[in-house]
């Protein structure tokens, strides 16, 4: 059991400020997990992020609600037994105001102890959202 208090539990997204420190879940994807509706993430990185962290937990109505419209699925099932075991972001690119690209790994471990890593770069797309304006997973390319 972790001594942590849970205000201080490492993101599982794996970022860290600029000392190298990890950032706590409340102030990095936990903000945006758990205040939806009033926090958008700002920019695509910090949407895959939280992406990622809401695979992690098995938040599936976050990862419904920031997945674009046109390719958004009726629903998400979790493998049983999947372990996250982390991120790495290896590029981001801006390509205009409103599109961005993540690339990414991130590394899982089967209730079978099986081992295997998901390479993809993610295309993002931000649009209003009434007085928000969110970014959006619409789809990406395996590697």
């Amino acid at each position: 059991m972790s001594s942590q208090s849970p205000a201080r539990t490492p993101c599982p997204c794996g970022r860290s400020d600029r000392r190298e420190i990890p950032i706590p879940y409340l102030q990095c994807c936990g903000r945006y997990l758990d205040d939806f509706a009033q926090t958008p993430a700002p920019d695509a990185e910090s949407l895959m992020r939280s992406r990622y962290t809401a695979f992690v937990r098995e938040q599936a109505p976050y990862l419904l609600a920031t997945w674009h419209a046109s390719t958004r699925p009726g629903s998400i099932d979790f493998e049983e037994g999947v372990k996250w075991l982390g991120l790495e972001v290896r590029a981001r690119s801006v390509l205009d105001a409103d599109h961005a690209e993540v690339e990414f790994v991130a590394r899982r471990r089967s209730s079978a102890g099986v081992a295997s890593r998901l390479h993809e770069r993610s295309r993002f797309m931000r649009e209003d959202d009434g007085a928000l304006s969110r970014w959006y997973y619409v789809d990406g390319d395996l590697n």
